[in-house]
């Protein structure tokens, strides 16, 4: 296996072991301290940029880079041991990081360059310097030697709980047995999917590519609350104790650095700026998506009466937690006419990739190719260069590991392995390397791999942070790609989901998996007028946990179950299923989006702004992406996010996209 051009790591993570990996580590970390020490023993009147920032910069690029190799065996290799010494490793990376950025010989020498270095620095460089006294203050460096021994404390135990709850996530395991008849209205393909047992019984597991069909389309209720009710004891018994020790430790630590609460803390470094302007954005999302969300509900409701009569059961008058997706799906097919079992049969998983490639390299003049024969971490993984269109310039890699298995990551999601990034303007350029982890269904003998279109959507999206990370073209590895404001992050891969709404991408990325043909125009039309179908309820729940997020990072202490129940029916209109705890299975507020959540719905008013602005009506002009490439995705956070946006668009953001997409 040939190690393509620019790739610094061995992506072929079947050869680790724990020995080595303990030991990677240990001399990453060594080498790590080294350039630490150094910077932290130039005499202060003698501190520039030459001196302090830029080995600074070669220590986030060789931690970023290095550090991957060891962080990323923990979601996607199949050998426990490996995983569990990558977690490992992971703690004690973070620990490292920690007592980094508590270090205040070099805050010292920092706030120095910042004094006297400035002048005759890009602006790179002064955001650079800038951005790391910003960080040494959200330390407590500017505080007393007793606070700062106290936040180290608080914040490496953060980190080992929040390192410690993602990885229960990842080993989870349910599996669930139905007999086949417990599986009435699921498509004949996917049952097929379940291994049989010796006894009969068909096994389900709690993943989504199980989870979210059992959950639309299988009429047994009772098959319906069972899978909800595990899905929504994932973990629980673990990670509730976790979640809640970490909501005391964050509330601590935000109160020794002066903040009323981690809320306040973390927002204070985001777009939003303070905990009264999240709450005013989701209280007056929710004052205006109350209304369509109760008309959604009662025609829900009407549904489930007409169903419960045709079959002879009892109405009870009520809508439950495990009835909401099946009778959206059904409010889909009923109302606006679209059958997704029908129209998945349009979507073979290799047509949507090369589909979704085309739109990708034509709207952002990037070229992909295939690596033959890449060094990866399991025979379902494939890695692809893109090079720009134009020059043919290399810009980077990125890995596709697009199924489930035992062990792996549990959702969709990118991770960065080696960022983008060149010491001087006329160096040679490290280029940027990620991975997408998926979980869609493999193809069996009978069916190649089908996708339902909300997967097609996820597809694109994730994508879409690829591209962010593969496109960036910063000179520092600190603002590679997607390393921008929280609640920003999002919105670039939110912007183009709009694609899969629109008949030419479509077009292009649909085939009937046994004809080839296209997908009708009326199913097209119809699916396009289905975007805003169950448009209320989705965003309720949207916003219940992205308000649970607010008020659990608002506290010293929570019942998390208890809050999380009165929060969800307050919101939504529908009660939890007892004895369950979703929190324990919310890895965003385990470590990552704490007190963040609310950034899918903040980040979506500017995507929603940025496509009915710029990209309605030309979907695939070239034009338009290359200034989007230009503007937004090769700047990663060298520029703020307002700025970034305020030039593409021409103008201030506004809402009215966003309110429009919702049906408002």
């Amino acid at each position: 296996m040939a190690v393509p051009k620019g790739v610094i790591g061995n992506w072929d993570l079947t050869k680790c072991t724990p020995a080595q990996i303990e030991e990677d580590t240990k001399n990453l970390i060594a080498d790590l301290t080294k350039i630490a020490d150094q910077v932290g023993s130039v005499p202060l009147d003698k501190a520039d940029y030459e001196k302090i920032a830029k080995p600074l910069e070669e220590l986030q690029r060789v931690f970023r880079t290095r550090g991957a190799v060891l962080d990323m065996p923990q979601h996607c290799v199949a050998d426990k041991l490996v995983r569990d010494a990558s977690s490992k490793a992971e703690e004690k990376m973070e620990e490292f990081d920690v007592a980094l950025n508590m270090r205040s010989d070099i805050f010292e020498r920092l706030l120095q360059v910042q004094k006297s270095d400035l002048a005759s620095l890009r602006a790179e460089q002064k955001r650079f310097v800038e951005k790391l006294i910003v960080k040494g203050k959200r330390y407590g460096l500017h505080l007393s030697p007793e606070i700062q021994t106290k936040i180290k404390e608080l914040k490496t135990k953060e980190s080992e709980l929040s390192i410690k709850f993602s990885s229960n996530l990842n080993e989870d395991d349910t599996k669930l047995y139905f007999k086949k008849e417990d599986l009435v209205g699921l498509p004949e393909d996917l049952i097929k999917e379940f291994p049989e047992g010796e006894d009969g019984l068909l096994e389900v597991t709690i993943k989504y590519n199980h989870l979210f069909p059992v959950m639309k389309k299988c009429r047994l209720p009772e098959t319906r609350k069972a899978m909800i009710t595990a899905a929504n004891q994932k973990c629980m018994s673990n990670n509730t104790p976790l979640l809640e020790e970490l909501v005391r430790i964050r509330h601590e630590a935000a109160q020794l650095l002066g903040f009323p609460t981690h809320a306040a803390f973390i927002l204070s470094d985001r777009m939003a700026k303070t905990t009264e302007a999240v709450a005013d954005f989701l209280t007056d999302l929710h004052a205006k998506l109350e209304p369509l969300a109760l008309k959604e509900r009662d025609v829900m409701l009407q549904l489930k009466q007409e169903e419960f009569t045709e079959l002879g059961m009892k109405f009870e008058g009520e809508l439950e937690l495990w009835d909401m997706r099946y009778y959206m799906d059904m409010v889909e097919k009923k109302k606006y006419a679209v059958d997704h079992t029908i129209l998945r049969e349009y979507f073979p998983l290799e047509r949507v990739l090369s589909g979704m490639f085309e739109i990708y390299q034509k709207l952002l003049s990037v070229s992909f190719t295939k690596v033959d024969d890449a060094a990866v971490w399991h025979q379902d993984v494939s890695m692809y260069s893109v090079s720009d269109a134009e020059t043919a310039d290399l810009l980077g890699y990125f890995f596709l590991d697009l199924h489930p298995r035992p062990g792996k990551y549990s959702h969709a999601a990118v991770f960065p392995l080696q960022p983008t990034c060149r010491p001087e303007p006329n160096s040679e350029r490290q280029v940027s390397v990620c991975a997408m982890l998926c979980n869609f269904s493999k193809p069996s003998a009978e069916k190649p791999a089908l996708l339902e279109h909300s997967e097609v959507e996820t597809l694109f999206h994730e994508f879409g942070h690829v591209m962010h990370n593969v496109c960036s073209r910063v000179d520092i590895a600190m603002f590679c790609g997607t390393a921008v404001a929280r609640d920003f992050v999002e919105a670039p891969s939110q912007m183009l989901e709009n694609w899969v709404w629109h008949k030419e991408p479509l077009a292009l990325m649909s085939a009937h998996y046994k004809t080839g043909e296209a997908i009708p125009d009326e199913l097209l039309q119809k699916l396009a007028t289905s975007r805003k179908a169950n448009a209320g309820l989705v965003n309720m729940r949207q916003i219940a946990l992205a308000t649970f997020d607010q008020e659990i990072h608002s506290r010293e202490s929570v019942d998390t179950a208890a809050l999380f129940a009165e929060l969800h029916k307050k919101i939504t209109g529908f009660a939890v299923v007892p004895n369950t705890n979703m929190p324990a299975s919310f890895g965003h507020v385990g470590g990552g989006y704490d007190a963040q959540y609310y950034g899918y719905l903040w980040s979506e008013v500017f995507s929603m702004d940025m496509f009915d602005t710029k990209f309605a009506g030309k979907v695939l002009d070239a034009s338009v992406g290359k200034q989007y490439r230009r503007l937004i995705l090769e700047r990663g956070n060298t520029v703020d996010a307002m700025d970034m946006l305020v030039e593409f668009l021409g103008r201030q953001p506004n809402n009215a996209a966003f309110l429009k997409s919702k049906g408002l």
